[in-house]
């Protein structure tokens, strides 16, 4: 009898400190589209460490993950994965097929060799908020659409690519 309420004890504490690190410092998350290739494949999981923001301002070109903007909820994705372009008070734009934020263009070495940005006119960012887009240009559904995310939406910093075993790296 004794041994089985250690047993038990010893899976509800278990239990419990996996609760407390999902709600408050790490989560999983499955990438489901082709908006952030190369740097994330479909099928793909990342972790994502949710105290970062708490201890730290968001910088320019994180991998995010953020509570979809109702404009961008397609049936059971929820959460969006992309990488922060503007932060508040950045005036993001796309000339010539480049990203210029302030006048500036930026550096994107992430991206593959000729990709062109589109669909960007010179665009504020208020306070509070981000403006966001996936690596892969043509195929994500990012700011360009949806505006700028709110930053009290932003779930998490992506730091670790945990799957496929043979991709595994920081971020």
């Amino acid at each position: 009898m004794r041994v089985a309420v250690e047993w038990i004890v010893l899976i509800v504490a278990a239990l419990l400190v996996a609760l407390v690190i999902k709600t408050f410092l790490f989560q999983a998350f499955y990438i489901p589209s082709e908006s952030m290739v190369p740097t994330l494949q479909v099928g793909d999981r990342v972790l994502v460490n949710k105290l970062s923001y708490k201890l730290h301002d968001v910088h320019r070109q994180d991998i995010v993950v953020f509570t979809a903007p109702k404009a961008a909820e397609t049936g059971d994705i929820k959460d969006l994965v992309k990488r922060v372009i503007g932060l508040p008070g950045d005036t993001v734009e796309a000339r010539d097929g480049k990203v210029y934020v302030n006048g500036t263009q930026l550096s994107e070495p992430y991206l593959p060799p000729g990709t062109q940005t589109t669909n960007l006119p010179p665009t504020k960012i208020p306070p509070g908020y981000m403006f966001v887009m996936g690596d892969n240009r043509e195929a994500s559904k990012d700011s360009r659409i949806f505006g700028p995310v709110k930053e009290n939406a932003i779930v998490g910093r992506v730091f670790v690519k945990i799957w496929p075993f043979k991709r595994i790296g920081l971020f």
